[in-house]
């Protein structure tokens, strides 16, 4: 896969804020470049493949499987798929760019275990379940039913934060911003 690509994992629960992060990082570091995820999950609302997802049917995706496309990859929510395709890694590399991955607290464990050294891994925190409780209200997307879901999965992915390099308590954002920024920039020297 030629040299060893620097990598830069986002994980954390739904409703931590990790999109703005996010955002807020790229545009500070033009270098990074996200890396696309494949899913056999269908779009939803405006999602495009090749923009926010590749969609693929799940026996596309499982071929894909078979054919070794995918640098990792899992099965989540009764039988949508989720991977990493060596091919993505491959297209950001070539131009010297740094890889940043959004992904779920596993795939997120699972490619700093890949990339080892080469890899920084962020964890966003809330401050508190309860917090995570009113964002999600707020956000207005989800049922009651599916913010319980969200919230019982979270507090599972809580107990594996310290498996990440760095943990960002999303309270203050901007402090938060900044602690990120630091942490990316002695990472890339």
């Amino acid at each position: 896969m030629g040299k060893n690509p620097k990598v830069i994992i986002f994980s954390a629960p739904s409703g931590s804020g990790k999109s703005t992060i996010i955002n807020r990082l790229i545009e500070q570091f033009p270098q990074m470049e996200f890396s696309i995820s494949a899913t056999s999950r269908q779009p939803r609302g405006e999602e495009q493949h090749g923009k926010e997802y590749y969609f693929f049917t799940k026996e596309e995706f499982k071929q894909r499987i078979d054919n070794e496309e995918f640098i990792e990859w899992e099965e989540v929510y009764g039988g949508s798929y989720y991977g990493t395709l060596k091919s993505e890694i491959e297209r950001i590399n070539s131009k010297g760019n740094i890889i940043l991955f959004d992904v779920d607290v596993k795939g997120g464990i699972n490619l700093k275990r890949i990339f080892g050294e080469n890899a920084l891994s962020f964890f966003i925190k809330v401050p508190s379940i309860d917090i995570l409780k009113e964002r999600l209200i707020n956000r207005g997307t989800d049922t009651m039913e599916a913010i319980e879901k969200r919230i019982a999965k979270a507090e599972i992915e809580l107990l594996d934060a310290d498996k990440f390099d760095v943990i960002l308590v999303n309270d203050i954002l901007d402090e938060c911003i900044a602690k990120a920024t630091k942490s990316v920039n002695d990472f890339i020297g």
